[in-house]
C-alpha cells in the first residue's frame, strides 16, 4: 500500500485508527475497502450520465486500473464481514473485473448503445477535468477479492461490471 493522494492518505489513517481501536478496546473490527460502487436502480449509480455528457476518459497509454462493486453485492459483503470477518483485517470488497477505467466506460457505452467517450491525454485531463475526478485517475490499483470470496464466503451476484450493468432496465 502506497497512498499517493490526500484522499488515500486519509483512508489509510482512518483504517489504522479503527484497527488500533479494535486492538485496544478488544472490539473485533473488520474493514471493507470499497472501490467504485455502482447501482443501476439508483440515480447517478452508473456511468450513463457521464456517457450522455460525453465526458472524456484517459487515453489508453495513461489510463489507470479501476475496481467496482455492485451496491447489492456490497450490502451482502457487509453482512458477511459481520458474520465471518476476522478481527483487525482488511478485505477488498470488489468484483472480479480486471480493467482500466476507459475500458469500463467503453463497455458501458456499448451496453447502453451510446457513443464511447473520447480519449484524452493526461495533460489535457489536468486542464479539462475537476480535481475530484482527477484524483481517481491518480492511482491505479488492481485489487484482489480472494479474501472476500474465501474468508467472507461471498458468492457475488454480479461477478463483473458487465453482469451488473446488464440489470439496468433503462436500455
Amino acid at each position: 500500500m502506497n497512498p499517493a493522494t490526500s484522499r488515500a492518505h486519509r483512508r489509510v489513517d482512518a483504517e489504522a485508527q479503527l484497527r488500533w481501536f479494535g486492538r485496544s478496546a478488544g472490539v473485533p473490527v473488520h474493514i471493507l475497502r470499497i472501490p467504485g460502487i455502482y447501482a443501476p436502480d439508483r440515480e447517478g449509480g452508473t456511468p450513463r450520465g457521464r456517457l450522455l455528457k460525453g465526458t472524456p476518459v484517459l487515453a489508453a497509454s495513461s489510463d489507470v486500473y479501476t475496481n467496482h462493486i455492485h451496491a447489492d453485492d456490497l450490502a451482502r459483503a457487509c453482512l458477511a464481514a459481520m458474520r465471518f470477518g476476522k478481527p483487525q483485517r482488511i478485505t477488498n470488497a470488489s468484483d472480479d473485473t480486471d480493467s482500466k477505467m476507459g475500458d469500463y466506460f467503453d463497455l458501458a457505452a456499448d451496453l447502453y448503445g451510446l457513443p464511447r467517450p473520447p480519449r484524452i491525454s493526461r495533460a489535457d485531463a489536468n486542464v479539462q477535468m475537476p480535481a475530484m475526478q482527477l484524483s481517481f485517475m491518480s492511482e491505479s490499483r488492481r485489487l484482489s477479492n480472494q479474501r472476500l470470496k474465501t474468508e467472507l464466503r461471498l458468492k457475488l451476484r454480479y461477478p463483473t461490471v458487465r453482469e451488473g450493468l446488464l440489470v439496468d432496465k433503462r436500455y
